[in-house]
């Protein structure tokens, strides 16, 4: 036993990575970022200690921020320049899943199983570790170039039902708008990750899955993109990943 010992201080000592075997005890719970989506508008006074917040978390690693405008502060003097309808239909989707009474400005949906004020950080961080000590998940590898966008979604840990919807993202990683009118007429806003499109791209029902997009359909070699694998579409997220660079340099 001692020589064993003394053999892999020395391999370690030398650079050797061993390899773990199936018999060694391993983290039980993969990593993945947990998902925070920001529904947020430009003509909202309230919003942006909640838009600078996201700036923040958009800089983590183990987090996915994603920035969505929603459209039904338009009607009160300054039309929002990156609101989509898109993002307002999903935010009536949560609000419907989650049983609440209606939309509000800003709401963050914290992996799709909870929301909170989106200005209220230490209820915004408490519902993220919540997330992060909760079920393992799903494996997401999401590569690409200029021609192709490949994404992987790997296989359940359980033997139970899955029926999850395969969310594409296309992202405008910053975006600076001055803000003509309105609530914060005069003021100018650094939005981060601003979801300009949503796509179901697949389905995923505990198998392995592999998607392939032309780059064209993912916006601009400028975009990022993230993918989001969501049960039911609106519920629990499984599995997420982010790319925010658009030369894919950067990939989590």
């Amino acid at each position: 036993m001692f020589r064993l010992r003394l053999a892999i201080a020395i391999l370690a000592g030398m650079g050797f990575v061993l390899p773990v075997s199936a018999g060694q005890p391993t983290d039980a719970k993969a990593r993945r970022p947990v998902v925070v989506e920001l529904y947020t508008s430009q003509g909202c006074n309230s919003c942006p200690p909640a838009d600078a917040l996201l700036g923040q978390l958009a800089a983590r690693k183990d987090v996915v921020a994603l920035s969505l405008p929603v459209t039904y502060w338009d009607m009160l003097g300054w039309r929002d320049t990156l609101a989509s309808d898109a993002n307002t239909r999903r935010q009536k989707a949560y609000a419907k899943e989650l049983g609440r009474g209606g939309v509000y400005t800003p709401q963050m949906i914290i992996d799709g199983v909870k929301d909170v004020v989106g200005s209220r950080e230490q209820a915004v961080e408490a519902a993220i570790a919540a997330r992060m000590a909760d079920a393992q998940a799903i494996p997401v590898d999401l590569g690409g170039n200029r021609q192709q966008v490949h994404i992987e979604i790997g296989q359940a840990a359980d033997r139970g039902e899955h029926d999850a919807t395969i969310w594409m993202f296309r992202i405008v990683p910053q975006a600076t708008v001055s803000i003509g009118d309105g609530e914060n007429g005069g003021r100018t806003i650094t939005y981060h990750n601003v979801v300009r499109e949503i796509r179901a791209v697949g389905n995923w029902k505990g198998q392995p899955v592999t998607v392939n997009l032309p780059r064209a359909e993912a916006g601009s070699p400028r975009d990022g993109i993230a993918v989001v694998v969501q049960q039911g579409g609106y519920g629990r997220v499984v599995g997420a990943a982010l790319i925010d660079h658009p030369n894919y340099d950067l990939i989590r």
